[in-house]
């Protein structure tokens, strides 16, 4: 399959927001390798799934764990995509992670989106890295995703691809805002007490979030799929 069947199977609906998660798990669910991070059970056909994913991004939205423990920074635009994406942080304690602090030098934004219960304090701090502009402060006790949702739709970044990690995917499908979830199911068992894809209470217990299949593909092993919320 070329680059440009891959781009135009995975292009989004066009329409005023589009929320799509991407992740990656064993075939005995593990959503990490033995060092703790994705990247290590992640295969080529999944790597290509992800470039175009990106590529379609106006905005890719990460837990400030994930943004530390993955590496990473500012987005650089790529041949498809001239127009870098934005990297939009989500944490509750206002901390600015350090993939967000990277200079520009031609990259997307960096937006960190928290909560009033960070304190003035430490929002004081990130606006003074970050610019007023950067610091989205949505909600009280925790971080309000729709509304922080609705921020970013208002800025033009309206195609946004949630990367993770488990704890916000769990927390965006229990604020029904992910409308599509891509899946690459890699052919490998890790064993192990690792993290699923999805992380936190129960979701709309005891049927859980409802989707339905849209896109199967298969190669070298690796099935690469997306599945649209009901």
């Amino acid at each position: 399959m070329t680059a440009a069947d891959l781009v135009g199977l995975y292009a989004p609906p066009a329409r005023r927001r589009w929320v799509r998660s991407n992740m990656v798990s064993t075939l005995d669910g593990s959503a990490t390798g033995a060092d703790g991070r994705s990247g290590s059970v992640n295969t080529p056909s999944d790597h290509r799934v992800f470039a175009v994913l990106r590529d379609h991004a106006d905005a890719v939205l990460v837990g400030a764990g994930t943004v530390r423990d993955e590496g990473y920074t500012r987005l650089s635009p790529t041949r498809r995509s001239p127009v870098p994406a934005a990297l939009v942080a989500v944490t509750r304690s206002g901390r600015v992670p350090e993939g967000l602090r990277t200079p520009t030098d031609g990259r997307g934004a960096g937006l960190l989106v928290t909560c009033s219960a960070a304190g003035e304090r430490r929002l004081g701090r990130a606006r003074s890295v970050l610019g007023d502009e950067n610091v989205l402060v949505r909600g009280d006790d925790t971080v309000d995703l729709p509304a922080a949702l609705d921020a970013l739709a208002e800025r033009g970044l309206r195609r946004v691809l949630l990367e993770g990690g488990p704890s916000l995917l769990g927390t965006a499908l229990a604020a029904g805002v992910v409308d599509e979830m891509a899946l690459s199911l890699v052919p490998r068992v890790v064993g192990g007490d690792n993290p699923r894809i999805v992380a936190g209470p129960p979701l709309t217990a005891p049927d859980g979030v409802a989707l339905r299949p849209h896109l199967l593909l298969e190669e070298s092993g690796t099935l690469c799929g997306l599945w649209r919320t009901r």
